[in-house]
């Protein structure tokens, strides 16, 4: 059987939810199946042909921005030659799936949607058309669909009336490493504090976040690309100034962001938009406790068992209430759920069934 997946930058993974979930698939099934990933040119200098057991196919073309639906097309069709099933993992270059079922009624595709693109905030009213559309014509022309968190799931029913595969993500290659001196005071660490780490757009809910910290006992870590967007520049101007906030630019030493990381006493998750996020299956499975914004999605992955706040001052009240004893106990949830739900190897099992499917 020889399946094509198309859709992510890449492999070896450098960033993305979708690349960290295309390395472990290779990773577990390279040896089951015949697999080609498809990647960007652009991302990679060094242009391996193989990897995880798995061959690699390059595009000329950018799998982020406007780039992607070009980059996605040319992936489908080139993959439609020899590959069946392909495996698309994202929902921009579904636009063209109408014209493809035309040339291959039979061939079998599995769609993962992902997390609901168009109802982003940081896509303007054209872009979130043009992502509905591409959802729609996803949901109609795919064998099958993958939701990665059962809202999606829901969604996926009523609004198409069509049934979907619960596929998550894996959480296990997160490791916790011990915050060492040199990583502590080359970023000034305290020594006792909350952490996120996230692209600084509003359904992050950043600006509540940093809200309910300013007058905090308990300092933040925030980590992102803050220069990104008049967003970002206008926080950081802002709330540089407390001294319970440290505001970090992006570290793309995984090693570093990892100490801190782990190390943290709170991990809080304020994205809003979306299915089940990878950052917060990783932080589940390093055994950090939980406060997440309280949405659906996020209630859904944490099980309910980790604590919700919808605004700054329901998380500053959070934050003052919270106790060591609550904490570990958070703590332990969110392991115990991840060790059961959010391993690489029950992931992996889940889409080789899938695929194996008549």
């Amino acid at each position: 059987m020889q399946i094509a997946i198309i859709g992510t930058a890449g492999i070896p993974s450098k960033y993305g939810g979708f690349e960290t979930l295309t390395e472990y698939l290779t990773k577990f099934l390279g040896e089951k199946l015949d697999i080609t990933v498809y990647c960007s040119a652009k991302n990679y200098e060094e242009k391996k042909t193989q990897y995880n057991k798995t061959h690699l196919k390059y595009i000329g073309l950018d799998a982020n921005g406007i780039q992607s639906i070009p980059y996605d097309i040319i992936s489908l069709f080139h993959a439609s030659r020899n590959h069946d099933p392909i495996l698309i993992l994202g929902v921009s270059g579904c636009i063209i799936l109408p014209l493809f079922r035309l040339f291959y009624p039979k061939k079998k595709l599995i769609i993962n949607i992902d997390g609901l693109e168009h109802r982003r905030e940081k896509w303007n009213k054209g872009i979130q058309k043009f992502l509905k559309l591409s959802e729609r014509f996803a949901v109609k022309y795919g064998n099958y669909i993958i939701a990665d968190n059962k809202a999606i799931q829901d969604y996926i029913a009523s609004e198409y009336n069509k049934r979907s595969e619960l596929i998550a993500y894996g959480g296990d290659h997160s490791k916790a490493i011990d915050l060492s001196d040199k990583t502590r005071t080359m970023y000034g660490i305290p020594a006792n504090y909350a952490f996120k780490v996230c692209r600084i757009e509003p359904e992050n809910n950043i600006h509540l976040i940093l809200e309910a910290f300013k007058s905090s006992d308990l300092p933040i870590v925030l980590i992102g690309n803050w220069q990104k967007s008049d967003y970002g520049l206008k926080l950081k101007e802002l709330y540089s100034k407390y001294p319970s906030i440290l505001l970090l630019d992006p570290i793309y030493d995984q090693h570093e962001l990892d100490e801190i990381r782990s190390n943290c006493s709170i991990y809080v998750h304020g994205h809003s938009a979306g299915g089940t996020n990878p950052s917060l299956v990783e932080a589940m499975n390093l055994g950090l406790p939980i406060m997440a914004y309280d949405v659906s999605y996020n209630r859904e992955t944490t099980y309910n068992k980790a604590v919700y706040f919808k605004s700054a001052e329901a998380l500053q009240e959070l934050i003052s209430k919270c106790n060591k004893n609550n904490l570990q106990n958070i703590a332990s949830e969110m392991k115990r759920i991840a060790q059961e739900q959010y391993t690489w190897a029950k992931i992996s099992d889940q889409y080789y069934k899938l695929i194996s499917s008549n």
